[in-house]
């Protein structure tokens, strides 16, 4: 007797057990997704932007394009920081190659945008740089930027002389005619001794 109630008792707890798992837990084990769409998504910070724009990285640094040709590994156009040198533009080429002339250019030079850099190799008469809006030549084979062609821009990439101070040596020389002396800078306002000195070995008539 004792025994079948007892056997009676487990068989009541499995059939509550069963019927709780099959009607009272209708979603167990279920996932659902809420798709956020306006005031309903997600909540701000978990998930959704909320409106707020992403953190941005630091400003980029300006920089400038060249078109580096000639003995070269890699030729083509180069992506530098403004105020990047010849010898930046020849190593971002992937360097001289091999029959390069490295006396042909000077790897000093400060670079221009949409500046042509062509690297002689050795035996070929050296080629003068041209620069940007219709490759107006502004430099001698040696590198230096001609102060009776030059523009602002070309002339604003020689040390201590601004667009203000290039605009200067154009009006003197539009005044004066072209330039005989490289000596002459020094009749432009705002050019005195420290600054001649800078840009005596970078110029040419």
């Amino acid at each position: 007797m004792g025994g079948a109630v007892v056997l009676f008792v487990a068989a009541v707890a499995v059939s509550a057990v069963l019927s709780f798992g099959a009607g009272g837990g209708g979603a167990q084990g279920e996932i659902v997704r809420v798709e956020g769409d306006g005031a309903g998504g997600a909540a701000p910070g978990v998930g959704a932007t909320g409106g707020v724009p992403p953190a941005t990285g630091a400003a980029a640094m300006p920089t400038i394009l060249v078109h580096v040709l000639g003995a070269v590994a890699e030729p083509g156009i180069v992506e530098l920081t403004t105020g990047a040198r010849v010898v930046d533009a020849i190593g971002a080429a992937g360097g001289l190659a091999g029959d390069a002339d490295p006396a042909g250019v000077n790897l000093a030079r400060v670079l221009v945008d949409g500046e042509q850099l062509v690297v002689p190799r050795e035996g070929e008469v050296p080629q003068p740089a041209a620069v940007g809006g219709g490759g107006s030549t502004v430099a001698g084979s040696d590198g230096r930027v001609s102060i009776n062609r030059a523009d602002v821009a070309a002339l604003d990439t020689l040390p201590r002389i601004g667009p203000a101070l290039a605009q200067r040596i154009i009006d003197w020389r539009e005044a004066n005619g072209p330039f005989t002396d490289v000596s002459q800078l020094m009749e432009v306002a705002g050019i005195g001794d420290a600054v001649y000195s800078g840009l005596v070995d970078l110029v040419s008539l």
